[in-house]
This record gives structure tokens, sequence and C-alpha cells, in this order.
């Protein structure tokens, strides 16, 4: 009697084959079971004006209109004003001589604004008092025409 040329793993593996696919035909037959069939319509969303995702469209008559040239997208640009025109004040919290750079420490906003030593009226060191104007820098606020405060002696 000759052998037969199907061994038990070639078996098993089709076995195997088999429920796969009959499982995979199952899945396939309850997706299209429990689909609601809504479409498009099922799978839209719409934003609110406060920017919230929502699935009910928007009341038209809520609407605003908006002109695009109202739209600024960054930072608005500051309004010149007296102020700025004033010279600001503010205390030395570093400076280095021999390489010419420092921080000075505004009173009005507390930040701290770059000052060369190119911009410099007088000579300064570190506590010391200074009115100066602000530019903007390419990295931010620099101190033109710094001139020391004198100190008052009581």
């Amino acid at each position: 009697m000759a052998k037969s040329k199907e061994t038990f793993s070639k078996k098993e593996k089709e076995k195997l084959k088999a429920k796969k696919k009959k499982e995979k035909l199952l899945r396939s037959e309850e997706r299209k079971a429990n689909s609601g069939g809504g479409g498009l319509d099922s799978m839209m969303a719409y934003v609110d004006e406060y920017g919230r995702i929502v699935d009910a469209p928007i009341d038209p008559s809520t609407r605003i209109e908006i002109e695009a040239e109202d739209i600024e997208i960054g930072i608005p640009r500051r309004e010149e004003s007296d102020e700025d025109d004033a010279a600001d004040t503010g205390t030395v919290i570093f400076f280095n001589d021999s390489k010419g750079y420092g921080f000075i420490k505004d009173k009005a906003s507390g930040e701290n604004i770059f000052v060369h030593a190119a911009n410099l009226s007088q000579q300064i060191a570190e506590r010391d008092e200074v009115s100066f104007e602000k530019s903007k820098g390419q990295k931010g606020w620099v101190a033109l025409n710094v001139k020391l405060i004198p100190k008052v002696q009581a």
C-alpha cells in the first residue's frame, strides 16, 4: 500500500487557512449588516464659532461675516504712543567691557534688553541706573542712546 502524499502539517495548514477564510467572510457580512448606510452625511463634521467640532450643521442666521483685512496672523502691530517717544529707565544687570555688550532690566516692563557698547554715550557698569530708548532688533529689544542717570546723594 502506498503512503499518502499529504502529511499531517499540510492538513493542519489547509484547515487553518480555511478557518481564516471563513472568519474573514463572517466579519465582512457582519460589517455589511451593521453599517448604517448613512453615506457621506453621517461622516460630515462641522466647526462652530468657538472652533469645536460638532455633528450638526451650523445655523446660517448665527453666522458673522468677517472681512479678510480684519484677520491678523501673528502678533498685532504696536500702536505708536507718546510713551514710546519718552526714554525708558532701567538698571544694568550685566555688562562685559572686554566683549562690549550687556543687558539692562527695564523698570516698566521688567524685561531684559540687550545693550551694545556702540550705543553708549557714557561708560556704564553693573547696577548703574540708566535711561535709554528701545528699538526692535533681530533677536529682540535693543537699547539705544544709553545714558547714566546721576545718583542723588542724600
